[in-house]
């Protein structure tokens, strides 16, 4: 059997433990690849980095973040993907008050102040019976090991982001559209946009999880995308 080659872009402050499980578990129907997303400052270096990384031909997960980056891909090669996968993501731009929000977060930085993923910060991230569990270490360490420096750069990218929703009807990829049923940053509403601007593609909501379904559904998430990958090819 030929394996799938499968591309997987992480979100904000996430390096590739937060899709190692569905690597790992993919691992028999798909030759696997996490892309870094922690060096460049905009979506187009991102996307071409991760491009020039990738094969000739690849399927494309992302999350968040990482969802920015993918519409981005597609702007550049759309004709490299094979089929798409966007989890917990949106294709608007940011409103008045969430870039607000990044800008305070940018200031911060230059006073020395780096909290990265703190208790407070987790209810936003994930459901709230994950906030005491493993999942909530997990954050924390993957948030202090991409570290200020590459915080910076991934809010000044998301920040300077185009908007994707002009794209959304080019979409011609079998496609996913995922999203936690309790996800605050990005919430169905904005994940629905995406999958009624995708014609064909395909609509799954976690139960009880929030922006991060990776982490804290990783079973579904694997069965989720293992259905996505074999039923459509």
């Amino acid at each position: 059997m030929t394996k799938i080659p499968l591309l997987f872009l992480p979100g904000l402050l996430c390096d590739e433990r937060l899709w190692r499980d569905q690597a790992i578990a993919l691992s028999d129907i798909a030759d696997t690849q996490i892309a870094d997303l922690t060096v460049d400052d905009s979506v187009e270096a991102m996307a071409r980095r991760a491009l020039a990384r990738a094969p000739a031909n690849f399927a494309l997960v992302a999350l968040s973040m990482g969802g920015y980056v993918a519409f981005e891909i597609l702007r550049q090669a759309s004709d490299r993907v094979s089929h798409l996968a966007l989890f917990d993501t949106s294709a608007a731009p940011d409103d008045a008050e969430r870039i607000a929000q990044r800008r305070a977060a940018i200031s911060s930085l230059s006073i020395g102040r780096f909290s990265g993923v703190t208790s407070r910060l987790l209810p936003k991230l994930v459901h709230a019976s994950q906030i005491s569990s493993p999942v909530g270490d997990e954050l924390k360490a993957m948030a202090a090991r991409v570290g200020s420096a590459a915080f910076l750069r991934q809010q000044q990218a998301i920040l300077g982001r185009p908007d994707s929703r002009p794209l959304l009807p080019r979409i011609q990829l079998p496609t996913l559209v995922a999203v936690g049923d309790s996800d605050v940053l990005t919430p169905p509403e904005e994940a629905m946009e995406i999958h009624l601007g995708i014609t064909g593609s395909d609509y799954h909501v976690f139960h009880d999880c929030g922006h991060l379904p990776a982490l804290e559904k990783p079973g579904e998430t694997t069965a989720v995308l293992r259905r996505w990958l074999t039923q459509t090819t």
